[in-house]
């Protein structure tokens, strides 16, 4: 999405902060420029005898109430009025705070959630390819980055363009060759600042791309820590780190060099603009040329006019700061959604699963090739294979987490491709070899899958995937807390906790994808005597390295790159010369030699 586009959007949807803000900022210009005309009034008009400096309509309503001689007799009322301003004024610079905090934060709010359900609609293959601690970032530090800009820095270019039309027309009006004068250093302020902003705006986006890289391993690290300490890496990742934190530390002070040039450049000429009004409006003020009320207004003005223009350079970093965000922001809203489908159809998935000369790769080589194999309805079929054989991509395909390129799958004769994708992924189960645990408890771990089920489904669930002992045994039973991702747990608990949230859907197919890979033996054999006094109608597809998981399956496949090489029961299996046998006989002995040994 383009950022003119974004910004488009977010300014429409908090139009009325936005207005509330501009209103309300124009108003505190207005009286900011009021008080000073109300002194050099005071001071010309009232005090001596030069006409009204005061707008004429505002003189005419004042001379109403009192003529100069009045006016110079009763001081008072000027006093009151500067107050009266500087109360109005304070009263809509509460305003205009108030409403650019409700816009700043309904812009981040809005956007957040955007980007977040955004996020959720992704196709798997993005995940794959994109680093959590960097969308960590641009869902929270770009968006704030915005969210600031587009609740202060926005009105200050308001309030900057108010200031210097109104400051110019006044003095305009008073004097054009002093005005001229006062304005000699304007273009080159006007013309450092856009040079500034053309070298800032690279400068932030390298920063921006280091804070996101020292992000990504500082996530990656935090996710990994047991796998730290347990390889004693640590000194090695604070290295890791250091790097990418002296990457940034140089980054920011590129930025902070940029901005100091800037903030002394803009000081000189500022200062150097400031002296050439003053000489030039004493000397025009002793000579005669102006009164001494025009002379505080053109002092005080051109401050206010000078004031602004060194504000570009904030203005314009926190700009070239919101563009980088928003181009960020935009690449992940750019990204295209799993499409919504028509026409698509929710059949019964009990049927038989076949796939037809299937090829699939994730870019490169083909990990699928021309596969074709057929899974009978209610059959609990295995799948052996060595790693990179293409074991996962069967699951990933049957659940639609990529889209199938080559061949066929069908299940009870549909087409996958016309099944919904929601439909599709509620009933089938999928188990993974390394399960995602939630920091909550294991009742709400288990219960995620299905938050109406009662508390004898979710019993009769996590006995039978062995886990009711441990939870039992467990300080606070099912309200213990599990940590983040599981990390009280060991890797067989927080299987048995997946297996458990799996058996609780209205499950028609069911994956172990190597899920039981971390429990023992015995309890292995105990989940798949479970699973089959449950099985009923249920396809089950085993995927695993054990056979001793996989020999009571009633059918086992074996791939090699890619493709079915064999396939039958374990006792058929066993009377060919092929992969399974020799897997089999090679975790027999290493069996017995341990059996041997105790």
């Amino acid at each position: 999405m383009h950022r003119k586009k974004l910004v488009r959007r977010l300014l429409r949807q908090n139009a009325p902060w936005f207005i509330g803000a501009l209103l309300c900022t124009v108003a505190c210009v207005v009286l900011d420029y009021l008080i000073p005309l109300v002194l050099a009034e005071t001071l010309d008009h009232y005090l001596g005898d030069a006409p009204s400096v005061l707008p004429q309509w505002l003189a005419g309503r004042i001379g109403v109430y009192g003529d100069p001689g009045y006016m110079a007799q009763h001081l008072y009322l000027a006093g009151l009025a500067i107050i009266l301003l500087n109360l109005l004024n304070g009263v809509f610079s509460y305003g205009k705070g108030r409403f650019q905090a409700l816009a700043g934060e309904n812009v981040a709010m809005g956007l957040r959630n955007s980007l977040y359900g955004h996020i959720q609609q992704l196709p798997f293959s993005y995940h794959m390819r994109s680093e959590t601690g960097d969308l960590v970032q641009r869902c929270t530090s770009d968006v704030d980055t915005v969210r600031r800009f587009l609740s202060s820095q926005l009105m200050s270019v308001v309030n900057a363009v108010c200031m210097i039309v109104t400051a110019l027309t006044v003095l305009f009006s008073k004097n054009v060759r002093l005005t001229l004068l006062s304005m000699l250093m304007v273009p080159a302020l006007f013309l450092f600042a856009f040079l500034f902003f053309k070298w800032v705006i690279k400068a932030f986006r390298a920063s921006d791309e280091a804070e996101g890289r020292m992000s990504a391993v500082l996530q990656e690290n935090l996710t990994g820590v047991r796998v730290v300490r347990a390889f004693g890496r640590q000194a090695y990742e604070i290295d890791k780190f250091n790097v990418k934190v002296k990457d940034l530390a140089d980054k920011n002070f590129r930025v902070s060099i940029l901005l100091a040039i800037y903030w002394a450049t803009g000081d000189l000429l500022s200062m150097t603009q400031s002296m050439i009004t003053l000489l030039t409006c004493l000397t025009a003020a002793i000579q005669g040329e102006i009164t001494l009320g025009v002379l505080v207004i053109y002092t005080t003005y051109v401050g206010k006019l000078l004031f602004p223009i060194r504000q570009l350079g904030r203005i314009l970093s926190d700009a070239g700061k919101s563009m980088v965000a928003l181009d960020r922001i935009g690449q992940i809203l750019d990204e295209p959604a799993e499409p919504e489908e028509q026409d698509t159809v929710k059949p019964d998935l009990c049927g038989d699963i076949v796939f037809s000369h299937v090829t699939f790769g994730y870019g490169g080589d083909p990990v699928l090739k021309d596969l074709s194999m057929t899974i009978h309805s209610g059959e609990t079929v295995a799948i052996l294979g060595a790693t990179g054989s293409g074991k996962s991509t069967l699951a990933h395909l049957l659940q639609r987490l990529f889209p199938l390129t080559e061949g066929h799958i069908t299940i009870g004769g549909v087409d996958i491709n016309r099944i919904d994708r929601a439909w599709l992924r509620q009933h089938i189960g999928l188990v993974l070899q390394e399960p995602f645990l939630y920091s909550r408890t294991i009742r709400e771990n288990v219960s995620m899958a299905r938050t109406i089920a009662d508390e004898a489904e979710v019993t009769q669930a996590v006995r039978d995937a062995g886990a009711l002992s441990f939870i039992l045994d467990s300080e606070h039973g099912y309200d213990t807390v599990v940590g983040e991702r599981g990390v009280t747990l060991s890797g067989g608990q927080k299987q048995r906790l997946a297996i458990a949230r799996t058996l609780l859907k209205d499950n028609h197919i069911l994956i172990f994808d190597d899920s039981l890979s971390a429990v023992d033996t015995q309890t292995d054999a105990d989940i798949r005597a479970a699973l089959k006094r449950r099985r009923q109608d249920m396809t089950t597809i085993m995927i695993s390295h054990r056979v001793n998981t996989l020999r009571e399956a009633d059918r086992i496949f074996v791939l090699e790159d890619g493709r079915v090489t064999q396939q039958g029961t374990h006792e058929t299996l066993m009377n060919e010369d092929g992969l399974y046998k020799r897997v089999f006989q090679l975790q027999t002995s290493i069996e017995d030699e341990v059996l041997s040994e105790v």
